[in-house]
């Protein structure tokens, strides 16, 4: 077996797995990108959140084998040279994260919907973090967060 060449986080990586394993298993396991989380196994809980280019994805709902050529973006690759982008610390500031774990995908979800929509509403943002739950924070913190870094970003 050859290996799957794939992008993730703007580095290539050749992976010796069956195509049929999970995005999101190849990440944690393979990879060692241990920020994608594992819950559900079925796209309900977002937790496996990434990004395919720009558009925000259930890793966990994805064969291996169909991202050869895709770029993925996990939510390590976020952040440049250490420093944590303006929706992540938006997160940190306003407090949006109790346990964290399903941070990641919300933010994984939140960038995606801030390329597509860079003044969202709070009915956008609620629309474009559906799919996506948190048991801990609660949604009003997470929102702001999003609000925030909308703002901080324009």
């Amino acid at each position: 077996m050859e290996g799957i060449r794939l992008e993730i986080n703007g580095k290539k990586h050749v992976v010796d797995v069956s195509p049929y394993k999970p995005l999101r298993d190849v990440l944690r396991y393979d990879v060692g990108l241990t920020g994608t989380k594992e819950s559900c196994d079925s796209g309900v809980c977002g937790v496996c959140t990434v990004l395919l280019g720009d558009k925000a994805v259930k890793s966990c709902l994805i064969p291996v084998g169909k991202m050869v050529g895709e770029s993925i973006t996990t939510i390590e690759g976020l952040s440049e040279e250490g420093e944590f982008s303006v929706l992540q610390q938006s997160f940190i500031d306003c407090f949006a994260s109790q346990c964290g774990y399903c941070i990641p995908g919300f933010i994984m979800a939140a960038t995606s919907l801030l390329v597509e929509n860079s003044d969202p509403t709070v009915q956008e943002i609620r629309e474009g973090l559906s799919g996506n739950l948190c048991r801990c924070t609660g949604y009003v913190k997470i929102i702001d967060a999003v609000k925030q870094a909308a703002i901080k970003e324009a």
